[in-house]
């Protein structure tokens, strides 16, 4: 555990193990995509995010750089650049956290206790401070147009077998997959 590059390598590896779906951005371990799903009984139940991670050079000496790919409403979130404000990875950051620790409590605790009164969507932080309930709807309604399962590239939960497709239908699913997804 002596350079930062073996730690980069271990705390990487122990996300992977931790069933978590990673996407290496190139041959380096300093970029990847992480699939996040919104915590249990919360209005991010059923979410599933592509949260981009990006390690620095002196990881885990300095923090890493966490930014959500599809849309979240919420109000510690840039709802345009997906940038997050979380004092414990911008702030607090400490040698003894882990790359699991960020997707297993630094984020679930995001999610669940949003702190309005230090916003980067402050539309976000009004709705909640001023209507809990409209704030909530709003959170579902994101999560059902921008964070499905096959938003981020997992296959849904009810998906029908390809033996159930025609070869016809198979053949222009890829075409239409090649283009990439639709931006609503």
């Amino acid at each position: 555990m002596s350079s930062p590059s073996k730690r980069r390598e271990m705390d990487l590896m122990k996300l992977m193990m931790s069933d978590y779906k990673v996407e290496m951005m190139n041959d380096g371990m300093q970029e990847f995509y992480v699939h996040f799903h919104g915590p249990s009984d919360s209005p991010y139940q059923g979410g599933v995010w592509r949260i981009r991670v990006e390690l620095p050079d002196a990881y885990p000496y300095k923090s890493p750089s966490i930014g959500f790919i599809n849309k979240i409403y919420h109000p510690n979130v840039d709802e345009m650049s997906g940038s997050v404000c979380l004092d414990v990875i911008n702030q607090t950051w400490s040698p003894m956290f882990d790359l699991v620790n960020v997707f297993e409590v630094f984020l679930p605790q995001l999610l669940l206790y949003p702190n309005p009164s230090d916003p980067l969507n402050g539309e976000a932080a009004a709705l909640m401070m001023r209507d809990r309930t409209s704030y909530e709807q709003r959170v579902k309604e994101y999560c059902e147009k921008y964070a499905k399962a096959e938003d981020v590239g997992e296959a849904p939960e009810e998906s029908s077998s390809d033996d159930e497709m025609s070869e016809a239908e198979y053949d222009s699913s890829d075409e239409v997959m090649a283009a990439g997804p639709v931006d609503p």
